[in-house]
């Protein structure tokens, strides 16, 4: 039991400083690419905020509450995430949105999933101090997810998506701070 406390407590302190280390303003580059053959790449561009949320912040009780967590604290830190983004090479309409992450243990629980509006959880790690990775599973899907810190002015971002064992969309990101 104690060394499961240990191993929390260290990816926490790794996630306290990634969230840290990720606030402020980025611009994000990234192209979907299908795996089915008769499908062109997506492109999109945003414009990103990242807020660093404190424990106890409003943001992070309602999320434990979304979550029906016992202990309305229990999430140690998070992030806030708003964006626009624009599509380039398709003629839609801007998209605005915002979602907030707080992590407890090896959970990272967000307010709504990249397909669903509905609450979820992925599961994080890092291999090193500058590197997340997430899982997440729902509606038959899985995301995985790497996030590395280049530096302090990169970012990058590989989600790769399966559904029924089978790699659908590879999603890859270049963001870059701006502010």
């Amino acid at each position: 039991m104690i060394a499961a406390e240990t191993t929390n407590i260290t990816l926490q302190s790794l996630a306290i400083d990634f969230f840290r280390k990720s606030a402020g303003n980025w611009h994000s580059q990234r192209r979907y690419y299908s795996l089915n053959e008769n499908v062109q790449p997506q492109e999109v561009e945003s414009l990103l905020n990242i807020s660093f949320v404190e424990q106890g912040a409003p943001e992070l009780i309602e999320l434990a509450q979304s979550h029906n967590l016992d202990d309305l604290e229990a999430i140690v830190c998070g992030t806030k995430v708003t964006w626009e983004s624009n599509y380039t090479n398709q003629n839609r309409k801007p998209i605005n949105g915002s979602t907030i992450f707080g992590i407890q243990g090896n959970i990272l629980y967000r307010d709504r999933g990249f397909a669903t509006p509905k609450p979820i959880i992925a599961i994080c790690s890092f291999s090193n101090g500058s590197t997340m990775t997430l899982r997440t599973e729902y509606n038959a899907n899985v995301f995985e997810e790497e996030i590395k810190l280049v530096g302090s002015k990169y970012r990058t971002r590989q989600t790769i998506i399966s559904r029924a064992g089978q790699e659908i969309t590879i999603g890859q990101y270049l963001e870059k701070r701006i502010d």
